[in-house]
């Protein structure tokens, strides 16, 4: 005998699939087809010349590895961060846990105009490296900073729902059995953060290598130095070469969305390992 439906939330499952198809359809799918489709109708060796001039390759080199120097940066610091507003009690912890979004509220580009007026060289932070021969603003160091600051957010708000569902049991368990802090901590803690942490890494990897109005400031914007892609793209889109624009763009676009398709495939991997 078929069993009756029980009643949802939100009743019409086939009316809220085609809004939810729609919706995405019209603010994701539709420029990006728009963007492909543009960049289909480029000669194929014109598009392989102009992705791999020595200047793009120099921005994508730039690029990719301050996103992923700067998403592995987070990783580590925004999960102490996260550790310590889950499972500490101490006065100013919500004024803490609130400031962890600044970055999403802040305009970019003042969050751009602050950096650099601090680590210039007459700045709080470049004025401190200056006299040990440490340059930060107008440099990668620079780069990878900013990135840094915009790409925090989405590992600590990554980790604390995983952190909140670590039950302290098992820890209690493991130092019972005579685990160490060491032990207890790569055995027990780290595993079961693991997809937790690999999403923010993902999170923090995808929006660094997009940034553009944080960056355009404290980079000093030198190319084959310190020129990002997104950047290259803007100056590309100013000098109406609309073409070479949008074929370093899906060049980009390619690279990020494989990576979140590896992603995905490592977590549904550690799910079914752990299963």
């Amino acid at each position: 005998m078929k069993q009756p439906r029980k009643p949802g939330v939100i009743p019409g499952f086939g009316l809220c699939l085609g809004y939810t198809l729609s919706y995405l359809g019209l603010l994701v799918l539709v420029p990006l087809a728009a963007l492909i489709i543009k960049s289909a109708g480029l000669d194929w060796a014109w598009f392989l010349h102009t992705v791999t001039e020595p200047r793009v390759l120099a921005a994508y080199r730039l690029s990719f590895l301050a996103s992923f120097i700067a998403a592995g940066i987070n990783v580590v610091f925004g999960a102490v961060a996260a550790w310590v507003l889950v499972r500490y009690q101490f006065p100013g912890r919500r004024l803490l846990n609130a400031v962890v979004d600044l970055p999403f509220a802040l305009p970019t580009a003042v969050s751009g105009i602050a950096l650099t007026a601090l680590c210039s060289p007459g700045g709080w932070i470049g004025g401190l490296a200056a006299p040990l021969g440490i340059k930060i603003a107008f440099t990668q160091l620079g780069v990878i900073i900013a990135l840094t600051f915009i790409s925090l957010p989405f590992v600590i708000r990554a980790l604390q729902p995983a952190i909140k569902d670590l039950d302290p049991a098992v820890e209690e368990a493991a130092r019972v059995l005579g685990a160490s802090p060491a032990q207890t901590f790569l055995r027990v803690i780290v595993p079961s953060l693991a997809p937790a942490l690999l999403t923010g890494f993902t999170l923090a990897f995808a929006r660094a290598l997009g940034e553009y109005g944080s960056v355009i400031f404290i980079s000093g914007n030198m190319p084959h130095k310190t020129e990002i892609a997104p950047l290259l793209i803007a100056v590309k889109l100013e000098q109406y070469d609309v073409a070479g624009a949008a074929a370093i763009a899906v060049v980009m676009m390619a690279a990020a969305f494989t990576l979140l398709v590896s992603i995905n495939l490592l977590q549904r991997r550690n799910l079914h390992g752990t299963a």
